[in-house]
């Protein structure tokens, strides 16, 4: 995984990106992981620090695995697309990634998956879904919390930690959590009663 990693840092692809970043953001974790947790790109934050997931959405995604009994060490975080989507004539703000810019990036994601070998790969939101599973618009709110297949490993589409930040409802975190419970049983992680009762109206 070091040479993996020194290779991605070093990618001159996509010669937009390689002008506008600030570094690639390879990914973290344990490098032997069951779970797998795939996003679509960096943001301005990640870009700076060289870590995925490092803003408030990654402070979200900590209490997510914090509330399946799991720290961010135990798991693999990572995006499709390595570096920031740069964005033009913009002071601030993040753009999605675009099919060709994933399609481009994908190689270092599989060889990650390859070198991980995940029991079950999380997709973090709409574009990491559709980048993935190789859909142009994928329904998220039909596609999470069931399961599809990525290169033979189980995938679980849910949304992304920023769409809950701007839509905390307590129907929008009990459906994430419903899909983490169910990567949790398909890893063998424990489930206490505590934890299946998490969101839901007492």
């Amino acid at each position: 995984m070091p040479e993996l990693r020194a290779q991605a840092l070093a990618c001159t692809r996509c010669e937009h990106l390689v002008a506008s970043r600030q570094q690639v953001v390879f990914g973290v974790g344990n490098e032997a992981a069951d779970i797998l947790f795939v996003g679509e790109a960096p943001g301005a934050d990640e870009d700076a620090q060289g870590e995925p997931f490092v803003g408030a959405a990654g402070g979200l995604l900590t209490k997510m695995l914090k509330a399946m009994g799991l720290a961010r060490e135990e798991v693999y975080i990572t995006n499709i697309l390595k570096c920031r989507p740069d964005t033009p004539n913009q002071r601030t703000g993040n753009r999605a990634p675009t099919a060709d810019e994933m399609a481009t990036c994908s190689d270092w994601l599989h060889r990650q998956i390859d070198f991980i070998q995940p029991k079950v790969i999380v997709a973090l939101g709409k574009v990491a879904t559709g980048g993935l599973l190789e859909m142009e618009d994928a329904p998220i709110t039909k596609m999470r919390g069931t399961w599809h297949t990525y290169r033979g490993i189980p995938l679980m589409p849910t949304f992304h930690p920023a769409y809950l930040l701007h839509k905390e409802t307590m129907q929008n975190k009990r459906a994430v959590w419903e899909d983490l419970l169910a990567v949790m049983e398909k890893t063998g992680l424990p489930i206490s009663d505590k934890q299946r009762g998490f969101f839901l109206k007492h």
